[in-house]
């Protein structure tokens, strides 16, 4: 059977929903409207009507295309309960193909919402009944798999309560869902890429930079080298702040979207990465970040000072604080543009807004290679046992000769951070794995792609020309590795499982069903394989739709 050009197909579909314009710029700003203190509208219940339809945002004083869940950009924020039964249809107004997908959710696969894998999508007019129970509680998120939808908006925070009540629950909380949009058509933003790949990239070195010297300069040497190769070290992001604005829970910053608090009480914070192509480092200036769950699952508490998420991750965080307003600081990874709201117990205040960072510059770590007097060793390909099966060709740029366990790095441009900062290796679950099996086999996967050409593969081939699926048995216990032989992050999220990272923590390793895999490194985790047909895919969203995805398919023994 051939699987479906998912892919492809998404990019055709996309075209009817075309913007105009180019938004430049997009960073910090000074808050200049009324505070916005509501958020998305809350749904309940076990009978729940979505409909999906076409909408705006309003985005620096404009009013920008966008598809809209319940007319709204976000749609509804879902507030369900662990042990419930679900019932909720999806009623399509759009004159293209739609789905929902319930991104990290453990449910039946029919159920998954990702067209021509799971289900065979919502026709337009027509409608689709989602009936599944919830299994699991905490902080997760839904979005369309179909067409450019997810890009274009159409996306919603999903809260699930616990069955049982928590010990010393959080009385108050805030959900803060992060995006991005753009006044450009997806599919514009896409033939430009296709085009020259470092279209949007408005950061690049230049001569005066290396005459400066300093943080933002790198040696003569390693220029040099990274010139001969035809590659640059500030390619950190591919669409940035130049075409995109930067949201919180549908608010840009002119917006001051602001959560109110009670001083002295503690506050959480439900972060979720709903960006199609943006990496956030989440920090709250003078105020610590008690991490307590990661993609909705519970985590021993760490305190940090910030933390870089990518698109599908989502963490939960606990603050306390004082009798003053605070300014919550999402930054991108490229330092190209910041997603701005206010914490404040009055409606109306405001605090300073830190200003971008000057922007990182990847290193010899990021491409997989060691360094040798200064300079970078030779790209080389491992032979023999060890060799990756990668299908080498127009697609891969190159293979990382040395791939390094990175889950304790803290991401790009973070390690000179100056103060705490998450990584995965700082994540304990707060109980114990519920499968505590080793692994019977393992599959090593490669992260493969050539930015010059702007194609992006899984073991060098796209989903376009990839025909059979990744194969597993129900049940059975596999570790997973993922290798990234690129010059970018990738985060990659597999449907319908949690998994637990391997960081040498045993049984409490962190469950998660999104990781990000930092350039030149290599990161594994281990997972109970569950019946049915998965998208396995990076969640960026353009690296996705140009290859970077795969089919899971799960059977009985």
């Amino acid at each position: 059977m051939k699987w479906p050009d998912v892919a492809r197909r998404a990019l055709l579909r996309g075209g009817a929903l075309a913007g105009g314009g180019v938004l430049v710029g997009g960073g910090a700003r000074a808050f200049s409207g009324p505070p916005v203190v509501s958020g998305p509208p809350v749904l309940s219940g076990e009978a729940i009507t979505l409909r999906i339809g076409r909408g705006a945002v309003a985005m620096g004083g404009r009013m920008a295309r966008a598809v809209a869940i319940n007319g709204s950009v976000p749609g509804p924020v879902l507030r369900l309960r662990q042990g419930q039964m679900l019932r909720l249809t999806v009623v399509n107004e759009l004159a293209e193909e739609t789905s929902l997908h319930w991104h990290g959710l453990e449910l039946p696969f029919q159920m998954d919402g990702v067209p021509g894998v799971s289900f065979p999508g919502i026709a337009p007019g027509a409608s689709f009944t989602y009936a599944f129970p919830i299994t699991q509680s905490g902080t997760y998120w839904y979005h369309s798999h179909s067409g450019l939808q997810e890009m274009m908006g159409c996306y919603g925070a999903l809260v699930i309560d616990p069955a049982e009540p928590e010990p010393e629950p959080v009385l108050r909380e805030h959900v803060l869902l992060f995006s991005d949009h753009s006044f450009v058509d997806p599919a514009r933003i896409l033939a430009r890429l296709k085009a020259d790949p470092g279209y949007y990239n408005h950061q690049p070195q230049t001569l005066a930079d290396l005459l400066a010297g300093g943080k933002q300069a790198q040696p003569l040497g390693q220029r040099l080298a990274w010139a001969r190769m035809r590659m640059d070290p500030t390619d950190i992001a591919d669409v940035t702040g130049s075409v995109l604005h930067y949201l919180v829970n549908g608010h840009d910053a002119a917006d001051n979207w602001t959560g109110l608090f009670t001083p002295g009480e503690a506050v959480r914070l439900r972060c979720i990465n709903a960006a199609a192509m943006t990496f956030f480092n989440l920090r709250i200036p003078d105020l610590p970040l008690e991490v307590v769950a990661a993609d909705g699952q519970a985590v021993q508490p760490v305190v940090v000072d910030e933390f870089q998420f990518g698109s599908g991750e989502t963490y939960d965080v606990i603050v306390r604080p004082g009798p003053r307003a605070y300014t919550i600081a999402a930054e991108t990874m490229d330092r190209s543009g910041m997603a701005c709201a206010t914490l404040a117990p009055a409606a109306g205040m405001k605090a300073a807004v830190p200003p971008l960072r000057p922007r990182p510059l990847l290193t010899m770590k990021d491409m997989g290679m060691a360094m040798s007097g200064g300079a970078m060793g030779p790209m080389k390909m491992r032979d023999g046992a060890n060799a990756p099966q990668v299908a080498l060709g127009p697609g891969v740029e190159m293979i990382s000769p040395m791939p390094q366990d990175r889950s304790g790095d803290p991401g790009i441009g973070l390690d000179q951070a100056g103060h705490r900062v998450l990584t995965y290796r700082d994540l304990l679950a707060a109980a114990p794995n519920p499968d505590p099996r080793a692994p019977e086999r393992e599959i090593e996967v490669h992260l493969t792609g050539a930015m010059n050409r702007y194609m992006w593969s899984i073991d060098g081939r796209r989903m376009q020309e990839a025909h059979e699926p990744i194969p597993m048995r129900k049940g059975e216990r596999l570790r997973m590795t993922l290798v990234n032989d690129t010059m970018m992050a990738h985060p990659i999220h597999l449907h319908g499982h949690l998994f637990e990272l391997v960081t040498g923590h045993g049984t409490h390793a962190p469950r998660k069903h999104t990781v990000n895999v930092l350039p030149g490194g290599r990161i594994s985790f281990d997972m109970t394989a569950r019946p049915g047909d998965w998208a396995f895919h990076c969640h960026l969203f353009l690296h996705m739709a140009m290859g970077m995805m795969r089919i899971v398919k799960v059977r009985p023994a």
